[in-house]
């Protein structure tokens, strides 16, 4: 019997919500990690583990793991350093390869685990671009929070990077471009506008088939359609520049998921108080509003960067989860919304598993 996982990554610990293919009756399980404070919960579904990251200045960080859906649980933050002095303050980000695990911290660095995450190497590929000296840090610090990995390809890997940008490695995380190519950036005091080569500030960051790549930034909606080579802005029809998820359609290329917010300095919530998720299913060219289900007044939470997931089926679930800590899924590309779960802690991440 197929089971589907939702899994939280929260201010308060981890949460798991299941349910049959049908996806209409949901429990909920947690919470996990002794409320730690976590940035990342993500599932390996080729061994059924599931793995939980944060971190913070008084207990330290760890990567927590359990192999059978929580009932107990493992952590290890053996290797996760630096060289020198920097020292890591909170892991972020994980990504799941084929045998391999890694993970995002801040300051921004790479981790990579080939043993189920008891312990790690620092990929120093990354750290060892020629533009490491120069990259700013976003508003959270200089945070390495979107790991891309590539089901067909295990050596390929994607980062983002606030406000670094995006960078591509295709020898599994040896070496590193930039991939910020027609990606603006908009001048703070005299609204100059640029494209650097590195320097934007990307929020979210997904991987659709046939190497179609999307990616919401600071100023603008953007897809690619050469691994992240080049960018276009798909900005237009969008009601807002400024957000943070982004979900790419599992099968096909052309339909992607956003949920934008109102601005960057203008509270960073719904527009217009209601709330929507943004559709295209032609490759950016036009939008559509979804929003039967969700709140359409005084609604003024905010969706993170990592907290909007699909599930793959056929019928693709979407399902996203806001600061106020409530989950929204569904069942049908977001036609139409329920509300699973209200007054859970802050929510950061949102994933899926899909059990057979």
């Amino acid at each position: 019997m197929t089971r589907i996982l939702v899994l939280l990554g929260t201010s308060k610990g981890a949460f798991f919500l299941e349910s049959d293919a049908a996806r209409e009756d949901w429990v909920l399980h947690g919470p996990f990690c002794e409320a730690t404070d976590l940035n990342h919960v993500k599932g390996d579904p080729s061994t059924g583990a599931i793995y939980a990251a944060g971190g913070n200045p008084w207990f330290g960080l760890d990567i927590w793991k359990t192999s059978d859906l929580g009932s107990s649980w493992t952590k290890s933050a053996e290797g996760l350093s630096l060289p020198g002095e920097e020292a890591l303050d909170s892991v972020w980000s994980l990504g799941i390869g084929e045998g391999r695990i890694y993970a995002g911290t801040r300051p921004a660095a790479l981790f990579e685990s080939r043993d189920g995450g008891e312990t790690w190497h620092h990929l120093e590929g990354l750290q060892a671009h020629p533009s490491r000296p120069e990259w700013p840090p976003g508003g959270a610090g200089l945070t390495l929070h979107h790991i891309v990995t590539d089901p067909a390809n295990p050596e390929r890997l994607w980062v983002g990077i606030s406000s670094a940008g995006t960078f591509y490695s295709e020898d599994g995380g040896v070496s590193w471009r930039t991939r910020n190519s027609g990606i603006k950036v908009v001048g703070w005091e005299k609204g100059d506008v640029t494209y650097p080569e590195f320097g934007n500030c990307v929020h979210g960051l997904a991987l659709g088939p046939g190497g179609t790549m999307y990616q919401q930034g600071h100023q603008g909606m953007y897809r690619s359609d050469d691994l992240g080579a080049e960018w276009q802005d798909i900005s237009a029809g969008l009601p807002s520049t400024f957000g943070f998820p982004v979900v790419a359609h599992p099968h096909d290329p052309e339909t992607a998921w956003f949920f934008p917010m109102n601005g960057d300095i203008k509270g960073r919530h719904c527009p217009d108080g209601k709330a929507a998720v943004w559709r295209t299913r032609d490759g950016g060219r036009s939008w559509e509003d979804l929003r039967e289900g969700l709140p359409q007044e005084h609604c003024y939470f905010t969706v993170l960067r990592q907290a909007m997931a699909g599930d793959g089926l056929d019928e693709v679930g979407i399902y996203f989860g806001t600061n106020s800590g409530s989950v929204y899924a569904s069942r049908d590309g977001g036609a139409r919304w329920s509300c699973l779960r209200r007054d859970l802690p802050m929510i950061r991440s949102v994933e899926t598993m899909i059990l057979a």
